[in-house]
């Protein structure tokens, strides 16, 4: 019987804040090649993508709507609130964490929402960081994040770090795959821990590209985030990707994820998005090859990208959790704007 190895040590947390040189490119990290000439005159011949007239007047109306009072979790409870598409405001060891908010009705080159910001942006507490996944203005809103302090802690991928410096951002941690980085936490100080506790944020990799502008494609990096507390609860953050080798190797390297917000929408026409988006199923097998205790879907029913119905990532997602056999109550379908408590797993 062949014994797999045991995964590498995690890295030693980089500094916060540091400024770093990158390379001009990482397109050396692309999974799968970006559209070429002929995929974007077939996506021409065959048109938008965008769902049939139909399904919006008939979809849209019943879409997962239900905000609601915030949870206060105490400092070694993590809770999670579904802001729409890949928005969360994510309470783990104490901290405040947003992740790729974009609080904004309209982004550009898309059409509106189709569901309000689950949570007004008047009632979010204090937001201690924010983490980017990449710079497709879906996940990196500037007008969001011009409403934030500029000492707000960002962490963001490698190469990203002069666009948020630029807008006036002082303490921007860029991170490569498989770096991490630490800020206290509150909930070691409350505790009469020595030296407080941390919480850790970790850069993993993802199946995507990134693209702002018409000079800038792959000069920034992409990926998700594992969040860890003091008590080693972790909480999964994909950000956008396809659906790949990766999961296993996060899975392997981050043991014992009790909760991966993973993207189910934005998966059609096949041909096109596949390298890059992970339809229902795949985001079910990607949880699993992660090991993940529970899953959240995110990356729909908020801005409509792709030509899928808009109830039918749902439907579906529902589907491929049941034929998996995994228990219902670790899907965590929240509606825009609802949240999850998950209790200390040390307790």
């Amino acid at each position: 019987m062949l014994l797999r190895p045991p995964p590498p040590a995690v890295s030693p947390p980089r500094p916060v804040g540091a400024r770093r040189m990158w390379p001009r490119s990482f397109a050396d990290r692309l999974t799968s090649p970006l559209p070429g000439v002929r995929a974007l005159a077939r996506l021409a011949r065959e048109g938008a993508m965008r769902p049939v007239s139909s399904a919006l007047a008939e979809e849209i109306p019943k879409l997962p709507f239900a905000p609601g009072p915030m949870p206060d979790p105490g400092p070694d409870t993590v809770a999670v609130t579904w802001a729409g598409h890949a928005s969360w405001v994510v309470r783990i060891g104490g901290l405040t964490v947003l992740t790729d908010p974009v609080w904004s009705r309209k982004i550009l080159g898309t059409p509106a929402r189709v569901t309000p910001v689950g949570v007004a942006w008047q009632d979010l507490p204090k937001v201690d960081a924010v983490v980017i996944s990449h710079n497709h203005y879906d996940h990196l809103d500037a007008p969001t994040l011009r409403r934030l302090p500029r000492d707000t802690p960002l962490f963001v991928p490698a190469g990203l770090g002069g666009w948020c410096r630029k807008r006036g951002f002082t303490t921007v941690t860029e991170l490569d795959w498989w770096e991490g980085a630490e800020l206290p936490s509150p909930a070691g100080a409350s505790a009469g821990q020595a030296g407080g506790g941390r919480v850790r944020f970790d850069f993993v990799p993802a199946h995507h590209w990134s693209k702002r502008s018409l000079t800038d494609t792959c000069r920034s990096l992409w990926g998700g985030w594992v969040l860890t507390d003091r008590h080693k609860q972790r909480v999964y953050f994909a950000g956008d990707t396809g659906y790949g080798h990766w999961f296993g190797e996060i899975g392997r390297r981050y043991p014992g994820i009790d909760l991966a917000l993973l993207p189910i929408g934005a998966y059609d026409p096949r041909w096109m998005l596949r390298p890059v988006h992970t339809d229902p199923e795949e985001a079910v097998r990607a949880c699993q090859d992660l090991e993940a205790r529970r899953m959240a879907p995110m990356h729909w029913s908020t801005f409509l990208l792709s030509e899928e119905p808009p109830l039918e990532p749902l439907i579906r997602v529902r589907a491929a959790w049941r034929k998996a056999e995994l228990p219902r109550e670790d899907l965590w379908d929240l509606p825009v704007g609802a949240s999850r408590v998950l209790e200390p797993a040390h307790s």
